[in-house]
């Protein structure tokens, strides 16, 4: 069983990269820089293949790294991830124990106000706890995933039109096409801290994009989801934002969303 990371950065030194992520299997890195360019480096007898390209948006990065990945099981990432000794047999052993899995989501360590998730207990993923999930945490069987058919979305995620919520999407449709995930209690790494590339605070434009996504994701019962979003979250997310404006935002975001889908 072989093993890709395929990593996603942005202007990064790509010769540094490998070592400084701990990487312990080949790997393709899209960097997202001001050209076009394609190397093959070696690192500890591991080969990386380095895309530089001349586009933006995490989505696109992530798609153009599936593209290009030829291993069994492919491991996303991103450019700030450290990676523990021993992750890639870690992860290999995971897929071998869990013989029906098409995805395989691992705990990372990352700062106490980012964290969305961690896992105690092996559990399945489904429809409605996929949401919490970054895409760095997955490993996937690539032939699992060109089977389906799956990509990310180009509107949302960092460099998109639209904030995040490319890994709810991906998720999702996953789930649609009726791959199984299983969220595992084991750790693999952690994510150094930096700033957001595109979280800037609970205003209108972050209302507004989670509306977009709640259409995408829930269709018919976006409203609902909205609904909840804001009597959960408020206390957190609407400080500067009344919630009552929050909600209206979150309804400009789903008409937008319904737009988008009528083309």
């Amino acid at each position: 069983m072989t093993i890709q990371t395929l990593v996603s950065a942005v202007k990064q030194d790509t010769e540094a990269l490998p070592r400084k992520m701990g990487l312990e299997t080949d790997a393709v890195i899209i960097n997202q820089t001001d050209h076009y360019d394609y190397r093959e480096t070696e690192w500890q007898s591991h080969r990386v293949d380095v895309f530089d390209c001349d586009e933006r948006g995490v989505g696109r990065s992530r798609n153009m790294a599936l593209l290009r990945a030829s291993a069994d099981i492919v491991l996303f990432s991103d450019e700030d991830i450290v990676y523990e000794k021993g992750y890639a047999d870690k992860i290999i052993s995971c897929f071998r124990k869990y013989k029906d899995a098409d995805l395989l989501l691992f705990n990372l360590e990352v700062n106490e106000k980012r964290r969305t998730y961690w896992n105690t207990k092996p559990v399945r993923v489904h429809r409605f706890n996929c949401g919490r999930y970054p895409t760095f945490c997955a490993a996937a069987r690539l032939s699992k995933l060109r089977a389906a058919g799956v990509s990310f979305s180009l509107l949302f995620g960092g460099g998109a039109p639209f904030s995040n919520g490319e890994d709810s999407l991906f998720f999702t449709d996953c789930l649609r096409k009726g791959l199984k995930i299983y969220a595992l209690p084991v750790k693999i790494g952690r994510e150094e801290e930096r700033e957001s590339t595109w979280f800037h605070g609970y205003d209108k434009k972050f209302f507004r994009d989670r509306g977009v996504l709640f259409h995408f994701l829930y269709g018919k019962a976006a409203l609902v989801w909205a609904v909840r979003f804001v009597l959960t979250k408020q206390k957190v997310m609407c400080q500067e934002i009344r919630p009552a404006k929050a909600f209206g935002y979150l309804l400009e975001g789903i008409r937008e969303g319904r737009r988008l889908c009528r083309g």
